[in-house]
C-alpha cells in the first residue's frame, strides 16, 4: 500500500477497490508467517462480494499448504476475478472498459534499503524508462508525470496514500485519460538481494486508451518499464549504491507522518547511541 477501508480519492470505491486494497495487502506481507496471513484474509471476509471470495482462496492455498506469497497472489487474483464478475451483474457491461490488473516481481542483488532509495528518486524516471517524459515531485505526497503513448502524450497526478522506509509505497492516481493504482513492496531475500513486488490496476478511460486496452498495449508497457527499472538498479544502482539517497520519511493515510529530515536525525542518532553501546 494499509489504506482506508472506505472512500478514496475520486470517490472510487467498491468491489474493484476491495480487489486492490486485498492485493496490497497480502503481497505487503509475502514474506509473514502463515499464521498472520490467515489473520489477515480472516479480516478481508469480513467485507462483502470480491474480498470474501479472495480471502476465501487466500485461505485455501494455505491450507493446502501454499507459502504466504502464493497464497496472497491467489487471494489478489481471486478478488480481480470476482470484481469483474460483480461489476458485470451490476450493470457495468460494455459501457466500461475493462481493467488490467498488473503483478509483476524481481529479485536486485541490493540491500532493501538501496533498492527502496532508488524507488522513492522518482524524477530519475525519465533517464532510465522508455515512456515516461517528466516526473515533478509537487510534494512528498503528489507526483505529477508525463509519458509518450505511441505518437500522443499523457499525463497523470499520482496521490501516494501510504509510504514507510524499506516496505511499501501505495498510491492512487488520476488523469483525464485514465488512471493507475498500485503498490510496490520490498522484501529481503539477503543482506545482498531484495524482491521488489509490483501490483497495479489500470483503469483506461477515452477511446484510444480503452481500444488500447483491448490489446493489452498499457499492460505490456507497465511490464517492459519494470524491467527498466530493474536493469538500472542492476547496473547504475549497484555501482554506486553509497550515492543512492532516498526519501525517509513516512506517510499514511495520504500524509506525511515522519519527515525526512526527522527520519535521518532519528536514524543517526540511533546509530550514534548504538555506537556508543
Amino acid at each position: 500500500m494499509t489504506m482506508p477501508e472506505t472512500g478514496t480519492e475520486g470517490g472510487r470505491t467498491g468491489p474493484a477497490e476491495t480487489g486492490r486494497k486485498l492485493m496490497v495487502r497480502t503481497l505487503e506481507k509475502a514474506s509473514s508467517a502463515i499464521e498472520a496471513m490467515t489473520h489477515r484474509l480472516n479480516e478481508a471476509a469480513d467485507g462483502n462480494g470480491a474480498g470474501k471470495k479472495a480471502a476465501a482462496a487466500g485461505a485455501e492455498k494455505l491450507a493446502k499448504g501454499a507459502g504466504p506469497l502464493k497464497a496472497g497472489l491467489g487471494a489478489g487474483m481471486a478478488g480481480a476475478k470476482e470484481k469483474a464478475k460483480e461489476a458485470v451483474g451490476s450493470g457495468g457491461g460494455a459501457g466500461n472498459a475493462k481493467v488490467t490488473n498488473i503483478v509483476e516481481e524481481f529479485d536486485v542483488g541490493l540491500p532493501r534499503r538501496v533498492a527502496y532509495d532508488q524507488w522513492t528518486r522518482f524524477t530519475d524516471f525519465p533517464t532510465f524508462t522508455k515512456k515516461v517524459e517528466s516526473v515533478e515531485q509537487e510534494s512528498d505526497e503528489k507526483v505529477n508525470w508525463r509519458a509518450k503513448i505511441l505518437w500522443s502524450h499523457r499525463s497523470w497526478e499520482s496521490t501516494i496514500t501510504e509510504q514507510v522506509p524499506d516496505e511499501r509505497i501505495v498510491w492512487t492516481s488520476k488523469g483525464p485519460h485514465g488512471y493507475v493504482d498500485g503498490a510496490v513492496t520490498f522484501h529481503e531475500l539477503a543482506p545482498t538481494m531484495t524482491r521488489v513486488l509490483l501490483v497495479a490496476e489500470y483503469h483506461p478511460d477515452g477511446f484510444f486508451e480503452k481500444t488500447a486496452n483491448l490489446w493489452r498495449a498499457q499492460g505490456r508497457r507497465l511490464r517492459l518499464e519494470f524491467k527498466n527499472v530493474k536493469r538500472h538498479m542492476m547496473t547504475q544502482t549497484l555501482l554506486n549504491q553509497k550515492e543512492v539517497e532516498g526519501w525517509r520519511g513516512e506517510i499514511r493515510d495520504g500524509e506525511v507522518v515522519k519527515t525526512h529530515e526527522d527520519a535521518v536525525k532519528e536514524e543517526q542518532e540511533s546509530a550514534g547511541q548504538g555506537s556508543r553501546a
